[in-house]
């Protein structure tokens, strides 16, 4: 979806998602970033790390979560946006939902991973206690063309 919600000051905030990507890739991450903001406040960014924490569950969207509740000591975010470069996975949509984040924007359709746009089409299921707002496609090229680069790297 997209619409009055996907202009230039979403498009900041998604930059900052994908340097986040960037730095996640230099650490041999795959390159997903994630930025959560409450109004013009940036309250968390990162990147992956599951390598790097041995953590199956340190994606982007969990740590910015993490971090962003944290900061407002509330498990719940429900003035916030995310910031995603990739479509989140089951996992972290349902994280998302958890937290009652109250947009979600994401740069890169994931077909085979995803779970918003695709696959399980989690925030449409009868038993998602919330479902945000879903913006896709912004910096859906920039995003596309680093996770491009990092698996053609790998092969």
């Amino acid at each position: 979806m997209s619409g009055p919600e996907t202009g230039e000051r979403q498009r900041s905030f998604m930059d900052l998602a994908l340097e986040e990507a960037e730095k996640a890739a230099s650490r041999g991450e795959v390159p997903v970033g994630a930025v959560v903001v409450l109004g013009d406040r940036v309250l968390a960014r990162n990147g992956n790390r599951t390598l790097e924490l041995n953590d199956p569950t340190a994606h982007a969207e969990v740590l910015v979560l993490r971090a962003a509740c944290a900061e407002l000591g509330s498990q719940r975010l429900p003035d916030c946006d995310l910031y995603v470069t990739l479509e989140p996975c089951a996992m972290c949509a349902g994280a998302i939902s958890f937290a009652r984040i109250r947009r979600l924007y994401y740069g890169a359709g994931d077909e085979k991973g995803g779970a918003v746009d695709h696959g399980t089409r989690f925030f449409r299921q009868p038993t998602c206690h919330h479902a945000p707002d879903v913006y896709s496609g912004i910096g859906e090229t920039r995003a596309v063309a680093l996770l491009k680069t990092f698996f053609q790297a790998k092969r």
